[in-house]
Order: structure tokens, then C-alpha cells, then sequence
């Protein structure tokens, strides 16, 4: 069923809704208030806000392909409220500055979408909420202690489900209950991404495509076409920071795989429900995440070949065989009356991720240099609140501003050791992910409520708890 799948191109979004005009790059050396390295969601709403804030602010973007090329075209569209690293703040800086984090994600989720409306950008925007599905007994005890651990973090309006209120949302085969929250909706990524361009350049932000960064310095950001100075340089580039000079072992670059069927008949839609549009996810240790497209398609992804050595990324997109036909397991395996449906598209992308598994923002105020990200796959919102936060910072540090409620949350300033040198970077990762899809077998097979062991060994070497 996969012999017509069209492998890579970026993602199924491109192909979906076209490939953007090229913008012109950088023609020589440039000078700027603020130069931001990377045109994906994190450096166009910094860009966004600085402008908004500030309209006599110069602000030039530089993107080594196109803006949009990485995750923030290739995601799964989840706009929710999820960030990584939540828990470790508050054992480090307390439970009420962790409850401030999570509020501001919350409130980050209608930011995302106010802009959108205010802008005229149609990003396909449905808010469904987040549905998150358990389907053996560990996975629902797993999913009940979630449901009390994010109640104690303030989100008092989700809600918890047992298997028949389950399947009036949502018919997955074996789903023993689920857990839902409102701080979430489904988004196409390349519209809002697009959109977002657009809408940066109206404001009159300078945007250089085709154009690299190689190095990131004090006061300049480094390109083969030229360099540009700036007093405030701002890193934004996720997945592929390593390329940077000096970055290699910073965030390690995640891939994660999807794949999107053909568009399901009325028929096949009735027999599954979703008529919510929820994004959904599921309790496994290796899990999956899900939309259903504005167009009736089910895209899903996982992580399938999690990590390529020496920090590698893919080229455009493509993706091995082996991973899509995984990536179509699942989608059987959770929708059976689904065997038939044809899988169109398959593509992959790299996410951030620190050594700690904490998003980050930080300026550092004696070289002007920033940077944000690290977000382990909760990009789509967590980038808004970074822009915000990136804004905050540089004006405070410019003497526009003070400190703000977004300076104050204790994501900012954050610092994280660096990842292990090969070969250890990559015998880690893949021995982390074939442990814990061994952990999922596992719970499957003994239908125990007990988590299995191996997904607690898995954390400690990847350093999640």
C-alpha cells in the first residue's frame, strides 16, 4: 500500500498547499538593530514582536533555505500547551514559577490563534483541544497520574474519560480511556509558517533566503554572501544548530517521521468518529501523534529512525521504508477499518533537543547574543512564547523596557550541559528509543497496570528525569 507514496519533498504541506516563492538573499554586508539566524516559527514571531513593539527597529532575518524549511513545515500541527522541561524547573526553582510557565503556555495557544485571525492568516485553525488515549492498563494508570500531575499545575478545565465516553469522541481499537484538554487545536503548519512570512515583511522586516549562517559571533552573524553586525545577534535555528560553528553537541537534532493518508471517505469517517478534530496522542513510551487534516486526511507521526550520526539531517524530507511502513502499523493498529486506506505521503524533520530535555531562552547581556528552542517537539506554541520572551529581553536590555512577567519565567537563562561525542550520542538515542518501544511490547503483552522497567532505565540514561 505504499508504492505510491511521495517520499520526502519537505512534508506533505508543501505539497499540500505549494512550495513559497524564493526570496532573494543576503547581497553583501549588512548592518541591523537585531539580525535573527533562522526563518522558522521561533525567528519570525521574534521578528513579529520586535517590529510590533518597536516599528523604528531594524530587524533582518537570514534563512539557509527558505523560511519555514525545518520543523515549522514538517510538524504535526499541534498548537497546545505542552513545553518541555515543565517538571525540572519546578524541582529547581519551584512549583509556583512552573505554574507561571504552564500559564503562559496556556495563554500562548488563543495568542497564536488571535494573531492569526488579526492578520488574515488562514492556518486551517480548529480548536479541538488535545486528546490523549490510553490502551492498555499501564497506559491508563500512566494516564491517570498525568491528568492529576497537570490539575496540580493549574489546568483545572481539562477533563478525564473512561472507554465509553472515549468512543463517543474517538473510535480507537483497544482505547481503555483518555484525558482531554482545551489548550489546543489543530493548525496546518505551512499556511500559519507562510502567513507568518508575510506578515513579518508588511511590518518591514528584512528577510534573506538562500542564505546560511556558518557562524554565529558577538555582534555578527557570519554568511558566505556577507556578514551582517548587529548589536543583538538571536539564535534561532532548533534542529539545526548543530550545523553552527562550535554547535555541534548543543541540541541534539531529533528526527521524527509522519506520513498522511488519502483523503477518508464520509463512510469511513462515520465508522471512526473524531468529529472534534482533536489532536491526538497516546500514552506510549514511544508514542504518536495525530491530526485529522482540514482536508479529511489522518496524518501521523512517531519517531521511527530517531537519530542520524554525527548530528546529520535529512535531505528534504525523505524517509526510509522501514519507517513508513511502521508509521502505517500504527494507523492500522489504532483505526483496523482503515487496512484498505492508501498512505500518500511520508516525510521527516529534526526537533531541538537539549541534553536536560528543557526549552530554553536566554540573552546573554555582555556579547548580545540569544537564543531559544530545545523544544523536544512542542515547537508550534512554545516558539510564540519564545518570540515574546526574545522581544522582552532585547528591549529590557536596550533600555525600552524593564522586566517583564515573560523575563521572570524560569525557562530564561536556563544553561544545560552539552550532549556526548560520537559514537556515545548515537548508541545512546537509539538504545533509548529500541528500549522503550521494547517497554510498550511489554505492557501490551502482561496487561499489567505496573509501568514497565525499562521505559524508567530509558529515562535516567536520556536524562528525562
Amino acid at each position: 500500500m505504499t508504492s505510491t507514496v511521495v517520499n520526502g519533498g519537505i512534508s506533505f504541506w508543501y505539497a499540500d498547499d505549494g512550495l513559497p516563492l524564493a526570496r532573494d538573499p543576503l547581497p553583501g554586508d549588512a548592518t541591523a538593530d537585531v539580525v535573527i539566524v533562522g526563518g522558522g516559527y521561533t525567528g519570525l514571531w521574534t521578528a513579529y514582536y520586535l517590529k510590533k513593539g518597536d516599528p523604528s527597529l531594524r530587524v533582518v532575518v537570514l534563512e539557509q533555505r527558505f523560511c519555514g524549511y525545518g520543523a515549522s513545515g514538517r510538524n504535526g500541527g499541534w498548537l497546545y500547551n505542552g513545553i518541555a522541561g515543565r517538571d525540572r524547573y519546578a524541582e529547581r526553582y519551584g512549583h509556583d514559577a512552573a505554574v507561571r510557565l504552564q500559564k503562559a503556555m496556556n495563554d500562548t495557544v488563543a495568542e497564536v490563534v488571535r494573531v492569526a485571525e488579526e492578520e488574515g492568516i488562514d492556518a486551517a485553525v480548529h480548536r479541538g483541544g488535545v486528546l490523549e488515549v490510553a490502551r492498555t492498563p499501564a497506559q491508563l494508570a500512566r494516564l491517570r497520574a498525568f491528568h492529576e500531575h497537570e490539575l496540580s499545575y493549574g489546568e483545572t478545565d481539562r477533563l478525564l474519560f473512561g472507554a465509553r465516553e472515549t468512543a463517543e469522541r474517538i473510535r480507537i481499537a483497544d482505547a481503555v480511556g483518555s484525558a482531554w484538554t482545551p489548550h489546543g487545536a489543530r493548525v496546518h503548519p505551512v499556511r500559519l509558517v507562510k502567513g507568518l512570512a508575510a506578515a513579518v515583511e508588511a511590518l518591514g522586516v528584512t528577510v534573506h533566503e538562500s542564505t546560511p549562517v556558518t557562524e554565529v559571533r558577538p555582534g555578527q552573524a557570519v554568511t558566505p554572501y556577507g556578514t551582517v553586525r548587529a548589536p543583538y545577534v538571536l539564535r534561532c535555528t532548533e534542529g539545526f544548530t548543530a550545523s553552527l560553528k562550535g554547535q555541534r553537541r548543543t541540541w541534539l537534532p531529533m528526527n521524527s517521521s509522519m506520513i498522511a493518508t488519502e483523503p477518508l471517505t464520509e463512510a469511513q469517517w462515520e465508522r471512526i468518529g473524531w468529529a472534534g478534530c482533536e489532536t491526538l496522542g497516546d500514552m506510549a513510551h514511544a508514542y504518536m501523534y495525530a491530526q485529522r487534516t482540514a482536508d479529511g486526511r489522518i496524518a501521523l507521526g512517531g519517531r521511527g529512525m530517531p537519530y542520524r550520526f554525527g548530528s546529520r539531517t535529512d535531505n528534504d524530507g525523505s524517509t526510509g521504508p522501514a519507517t513508513v511502513e511502521a508509521l502505517r502499523g500504527i494507523l492500522v493498529d489504532f483505526f483496523p477499518t482503515l487496512a484498505g486506506v492508501r498512505v500518500e505521503h511520508a516525510w521527516s524533520g529534526v526537533l531541538g533537543v537539549p541534553r536536560d530535555w528543557c526549552a530554553t531562552v536566554t540573552l546573554d547581556r555582555a556579547t548580545g547574543l540569544g537564543w531559544a528552542g530545545g523544544y523536544v517537539g512542542s515547537g508550534v506554541a512554545t516558539a510564540n512564547l519564545a518570540g515574546r520572551t526574545l522581544r522582552d529581553l532585547v528591549r529590557s536590555d536596550a533600555g525600552r523596557s524593564g522586566r517583564t512577567e515573560l523575563t521572570d519565567l524560569p525557562w530564561v537563562g536556563h544553561k544545560v550541559r552539552k550532549w556526548e561525542p560520537e559514537p556515545l550520542r548515537w548508541l545512546g538515542v537509539h538504545g533509548m528509543y529500541a528500549t522503550y518501544r521494547s517497554a510498550d511490547r511489554r505492557e501490551r503483552a502482561s496487561r499489567s497496570t505496573a509501568p514497565s522497567r525499562l521505559a524508567r532505565l530509558a529515562d535516567r540514561v536520556a536524562g528525562r528525569h
